[in-house]
């Protein structure tokens, strides 16, 4: 029988369902998702502080509501808990929007809205060091991961950007442009969105495919050289 080591080392207590212990899961749930709340709302998400910890707190009462009726009968169905973080996955799907310049925006914040719940489930199960390690995991990935994943993908042969031109006229010079500097266009897609605007927005999927601009080039360098262009209103590279 799996014994938490955190548990093992506060007592009996804090392995039983007392009031202490009760207090003490749902106390470690609303602090650790006031952190990852806080992390989110420094980085204006719309899911904030409230959001997380209202998110926790409810997975740790259902963990702690089914605890309580797996030991006063024979089923071990902990079937409160398991609606409530489908419920959760299920806001968390609907909070992600689609801008006009087609990119998918709050994804990572409705996935860690989802994996809070989950840190809520463990706490209110009384894991408490699956908790926390699943918390410092979860606050690294969302602190610490960003910037190493903009350099990958800034090293990528492949990237995306929003496209204004001056003119639709422009198009095909835009593409021979790209084209010569050995760059390749796998999609394109015209943006409605701006069609009362009088320019031309596309969302444009592009392929390094020169080996010289591969080793030497990043998708800044790249999208600041096309900006250049006098035909070139806005161009920016789109950032799922």
């Amino acid at each position: 029988m799996y014994v938490d080591p955190i548990v093992r080392l506060l007592g009996p207590w804090a392995q039983e369902l007392s009031f202490a212990s009760v207090a003490l899961r749902v106390v470690l749930s609303v602090v650790l998702s006031t952190v990852i709340g806080c992390e989110r709302a420094t980085k204006r998400h719309a899911a904030g502080v409230r959001t997380f910890v209202v998110t926790s707190l409810a997975c740790t009462v259902a963990m702690l509501i089914d605890c309580c009726i797996a030991r006063e009968s024979a089923a071990h169905l902990y079937l409160l808990s398991a609606a409530t973080i489908i419920a959760v996955a299920v806001i968390s799907v609907n909070s992600v929007l689609y801008t006009s310049r087609n990119q998918i925006k709050g994804l990572t914040t409705s996935v860690a809205l989802w994996a809070c719940g989950i840190v809520g489930l463990t706490a209110g199960a009384g894991y408490l060091t699956i908790t926390l390690a699943s918390f410092l995991l979860l606050l690294i990935s969302l602190s610490w991961m960003p910037s190493f994943e903009v350099g990958l993908k800034n090293r990528s042969n492949y990237f995306e950007v929003h496209l204004e031109l001056r003119s639709s006229q422009y198009l095909q010079e835009f593409i021979t442009t790209i084209r010569r500097l050995g760059l390749s266009i796998d999609d394109i897609e015209l943006n409605p969105a701006y069609a009362s605007s009088g320019l031309s927005v596309y969302s444009v999927a592009l392929s390094i495919r020169n080996a010289e601009l591969k080793q030497y080039k990043t998708h800044k360098e790249i999208i600041e050289a096309l900006d250049t262009l006098d035909y070139v209103y806005h161009i920016e590279e789109m950032l799922n």
